[in-house]
């Protein structure tokens, strides 16, 4: 999912972009966060440098997940690339999450729980929410729609 979300995120221009406070900061780069069950039994923060080439992707997730893990200590891309915020509640129905921002965290934000099963189908609800000062809700819908394409070519 990391991966789709990064490959959709990187053809919408605006996801390169974060409100500082008054400011518009433009990134040469983005990364895809994660959580991270950690050895001590809590959680830690993974930002994932994207890189459109799947191995390579694959390869930094697996280093760096097991590092953080590892070690309890979060790895952090903040200052060098726009990082979009994951939340993987696998275990959990959820039908969306709302509120998400504090004032210090103005990036875009995605969060899904467990996948849905019916007789033709199998769906996974995904709570989107992104500043406005950064992009609106067409790029926000062209950057699902990326998304939605993305894990469907995933299959192929």
């Amino acid at each position: 999912m990391c991966y789709c979300i990064g490959r959709a995120a990187s053809s919408v221009k605006e996801f390169y972009m974060l409100p500082v406070g008054d400011k518009l900061m433009q990134f040469d780069n983005i990364a895809v966060n994660t959580i991270v069950a950690n050895r001590s039994g809590e959680v830690s923060s993974c930002d994932l440098p994207f890189s459109s080439d799947l191995y390579q992707f694959n390869s930094d997730y697996l280093r760096l997940t097991k590092q953080v893990a590892d070690s309890c200590t979060d790895h952090d891309l903040s200052c060098e690339s726009m990082v979009i915020g994951t939340s993987a509640l696998a275990q959990y129905e959820i039908d969306g999450a709302v509120g998400m921002y504090s004032g210090i965290f103005n990036n875009p934000f995605l969060i899904w729980g467990k996948y849905r099963r019916s007789w033709f189908k199998t769906t996974l609800t995904i709570s989107f929410q992104f500043h406005h000062t950064q992009m609106d809700g067409a790029h926000a819908a062209r950057f699902l729609n990326n998304l939605q394409f993305e894990i469907n070519n995933l299959r192929a």
